[in-house]
């Protein structure tokens, strides 16, 4: 689950960092405000939406004067900004963070992920900070500096210690960011991020370390034991049918394929629109309806499916293990019943009560299409597509 910028220097401060003073605002009416209480100088006005690249879209202005204040809430509020990260349809913009512009003498990156192979949470600082990182890994990765943290001692002192000499630092900024990453640690475990990036971390003219830019995506799977954070998920940065999906219990991305899916667990879905591709088609979604997934869920899996304008053909692909296949097909005729399906629909069953399935579908009247394996139910799906 994302954060907002300002949701994520919330934490911050919660965390003792120090941050740039900021207001937030939804609306033209509060810049005068907000520009009093920064102290009436430079600020820079942030568009607050789930993607990156919003300074090379102009979601981030530099604001010289209440007017320019003014312009830039009136041209981005209300609006969609569309970046490289979400284009084409972009997200909504409904906040904006003001924050006080500082005098600046570098910028660096920092973050903190997890290793899934050395299963550690590793610390990865650059001095090449501002830009993408993913852009300096490539080019020059030698410019990539990275410390993993055992989780029983955590982050210990000669590790920053390490990465602050790496990048050039000297002085009170060595204990600084020795401090800024033993908190940044903390956050991130006690939280349960899959991710924390600051980019650019900036060091002041004055010899100051502050986050200049915050992104924080929440572990889903750790969602129940962080309410606080769960209820800060802004539903109106997802796709529409991804936001219904969620509401629901199902795990739905949208694509831009034409080919619906609907699988029973994330590796088979995966695999399910790897067959998809190599015969020739393409998804138009991921959807896993979980293992416990009932008809009523199935029915309304399907229904987010057939709300893509695109989908031209619909592969059901279960495999009944928890889940009964007899269920699966209960919700499929109940869903193409109530929605009125135009378009084909594929249907592979194997597992617990895949037999009865299968029957209720032939028995529906419905018109199905039955597969015996998922090679052949991925190939008459793109047939069906194409036609």
């Amino acid at each position: 689950m994302n954060l907002h910028e300002y949701q994520a220097k919330a934490l911050l401060a919660e965390y003792g960092i120090a941050l740039p003073r900021s207001e937030l605002i939804d609306d033209v009416a509060q810049c005068a405000q907000a520009w009093q209480r920064l102290g009436g100088g430079e600020c820079v006005a942030k568009a607050q939406v789930h993607a990156g690249g919003r300074g090379k879209a102009g979601g981030v202005r530099r604001c010289r004067s209440l007017a320019d204040l003014e312009q830039a809430a009136r041209e981005l509020l209300g609006q969609r900004l569309v970046t490289h990260q979400n284009a084409p349809d972009g997200q909504p913009v409904q906040r904006l963070l003001v924050e006080q512009s500082l005098p600046v003498a570098r910028e660096l990156y920092l973050s903190l992920t997890v290793d899934r192979a050395a299963e550690r949470v590793v610390l990865i600082a650059s001095a090449a900070g501002g830009v993408e990182i993913e852009q300096v890994a490539a080019r020059t990765p030698e410019a990539v500096l990275r410390e993993t943290v055992h989780p029983v001692t955590g982050l210990m002192d000669y590790q920053g210690r390490n990465l602050a000499y790496a990048l050039g630092l000297s002085g009170e900024a060595v204990a600084a960011f020795v401090r800024l990453g033993k908190a940044l640690y903390r956050l991130f475990v006690e939280r349960d991020l899959g991710l924390l990036e600051i980019n650019p971390l900036v060091l002041t003219e004055d010899g100051r370390l502050m986050p200049l830019d915050c992104k924080m995506v929440v572990d889903d799977n750790a969602l129940w034991r962080q309410p606080a954070l769960a209820a800060q998920q802004d539903l109106a940065q997802l796709d529409p049918k991804e936001a219904e999906a969620h509401r629901h219990g199902v795990n739905y991305i949208a694509l831009d394929g034409d080919i619906g899916c609907m699988v029973n667990g994330a590796g088979l879905a995966m695999a399910t629109m790897d067959l998809i591709q190599r015969a020739g088609g393409r998804p138009a979604n991921f959807l896993d309806v979980g293992g416990s997934a009932t008809a009523a869920s199935v029915a309304e899996a399907f229904r987010i499916i057939l709300a893509d304008p695109k989908v031209r053909s619909v592969l059901i692909n279960i495999f009944g293990g928890i889940v009964r296949c007899d269920l699966i097909a209960e919700g499929i005729i109940q869903a193409v019943r109530e929605v009125g399906v135009r378009v084909p629909v594929v249907v592979r069953l194997e597992g617990t009560h895949a037999e009865q399935g299968r029957q209720m579908l032939a028995e529906s009247g419905l018109a199905i299409i039955p597969a015996a394996d998922l090679t052949e139910a991925a190939r008459r799906a793109v047939e069906e597509a194409r036609r």
